[in-house]
């Protein structure tokens, strides 16, 4: 596996550790995160911007998880982009700037406030998800790149 392999492969279990926090923790965690519901808002805007009807229900659920998982693979990709020794820290730098990020920017961009939002709780949780999400694609990345590596 090459080199980009390896990084995109590390951003997809970090997209899907995101991905499981997010959902997990909703069902079970009051004033949890619902980075799922900014998620569809944005897509639904995007599409009405187009001049096109927004879908709505399940079928906007599933485009915005599968839009979600695409960009954040592709986002905690980049913890692979320098030495394989620096993927964890790189990990760390990368989750918190997009946890900081999605927890203080929907609203200016006009997204609105996470349902059930309670300040700054929420938003705490927000980054770490984030982070965790980042550190388990750089730790991703560093095995595949060891087990790449081992093989020869």
């Amino acid at each position: 596996m090459n080199p980009i392999g390896r990084a995109l492969a590390g951003g997809v279990a970090g997209a899907l550790t995101v991905t499981l926090l997010n959902e997990s923790a909703r069902r079970i965690i009051p004033h949890a995160p619902r980075m799922d519901v900014i998620g569809e808002r944005a897509l639904g805007r995007t599409i009405e911007a187009a001049g096109l009807p927004a879908p709505e229900g399940d079928r906007i659920k599933g485009m915005a998880l599968a839009g979600d998982i695409a960009s954040n693979s592709l986002y905690y990709a980049a913890v692979g982009l320098g030495s394989p020794c620096a993927a964890i820290r790189n990990g760390a730098i990368l989750g918190l700037i997009a946890g900081i990020g999605a927890a203080t920017l929907p609203g200016p961009m006009g997204l609105g406030p996470q349902p059930g939002q309670r300040t700054p709780y929420t938003q705490l949780l927000t980054a770490a998800w984030y982070t965790i999400a980042c550190l388990a694609a750089g730790a991703a990345f560093r095995a595949i790149d060891r087990h790449v590596e081992d093989r020869g």
